[in-house]
């Protein structure tokens, strides 16, 4: 029994560790600015790139993509948890096909921006981001909330509320905690974790459209999140699901149609 304690004992006290380390560095390993795994194409669109000040300290660099406030509606864009601006040109040439104005945002500590980010500074960010729209007089019946991968539990928080005109989620999960559970099934997540985005507990209270985009070969958020999510959404709902698509999905001839009826319709 003596020696089972000796041998116990040290891997209870590097299990200990393990836990200690995750718990201060859950941020760093949860939030990558500087990692770039997206395609790199020329801007193909015209953008003002403004400053939105959030707190007195933080402004986010954001590319404002301007056709008619007035004519055409006007999307948010919240990006993933990698990555700058420049990282989603691809996506915006794309989205610039469609008949509406384009907001994206960084969040801070991103694209050179100051602060850190966090679950409750991200949700400040993108309210924010909203409150500079309507200074422009873009009314919230106007707006579209776009999520991408960790933005969608962004745009399922602002969603809620039920101001907005309706909801576009590309690769979503339904919690943070249960996405980290793959990664680390030998952690007590659910004690460790500070930011949560549990969009599962919050998307039954949206009562606006929402079309769900998600790949089957998402290695990286499973499909059946995405469909989870569906699931769960209140009508009007709408998916769009793919045999081929990984987490950053092809944003083909037949995603934009169906973005642009989407939109159209709502």
């Amino acid at each position: 029994m003596k020696y089972l304690y000796l041998l116990i004992l040290p891997l209870l006290a590097i299990y200990a560790l393990v836990l200690i380390y995750i718990y201060i560095n859950q941020r760093n390993l949860l939030y990558h600015p500087e990692e770039n795994n997206y395609l790199d194409d020329n801007i193909e669109f015209n953008y003002e790139e403004i400053q939105i000040q959030t707190e007195k300290d933080i402004k986010l660099k954001s590319w404002l993509i301007k056709k008619d406030f007035k004519k055409y509606k006007t999307l948010i864009f919240f990006h993933g948890n990698a990555g700058n601006l420049f990282n989603r040109v691809h996506k915006l040439n794309k989205l610039n096909e469609l008949d509406i104005n384009i907001l994206i945002i960084s969040w801070r500590g991103f694209s050179g921006n100051s602060g850190k980010p966090t679950e409750k500074n991200l949700y400040f960010d993108a309210k924010m981001s909203v409150k500079w729209l309507k200074n422009l007089g873009v009314r919230d019946d106007q707006i579209i909330l776009y999520g991408e991968s960790l933005g969608t539990g962004v745009a399922v928080e602002l969603g809620k509320d039920n101001y907005f005109n309706s909801i576009i989620l590309e690769s979503p999960f339904t919690s943070i905690s249960k996405a980290a559970k793959i990664y680390y099934p030998y952690l007590p997540i659910n004690l460790l974790l500070k930011d949560r985005y549990d969009s599962i507990d919050k998307i039954n209270n949206i009562k606006k459209p929402v079309l769900i985009m998600h790949g089957m070969k998402d290695d990286i958020i499973p499909f059946e999140m995405g469909v989870e999510l569906f699931k769960k959404a209140n009508q009007p709902k709408y998916s769009y699901f793919t045999k081929d698509d990984d987490h950053m999905m092809n944003f083909n001839e037949k995603l934009i149609d169906t973005l642009r009826v989407f939109i159209d319709k709502n």
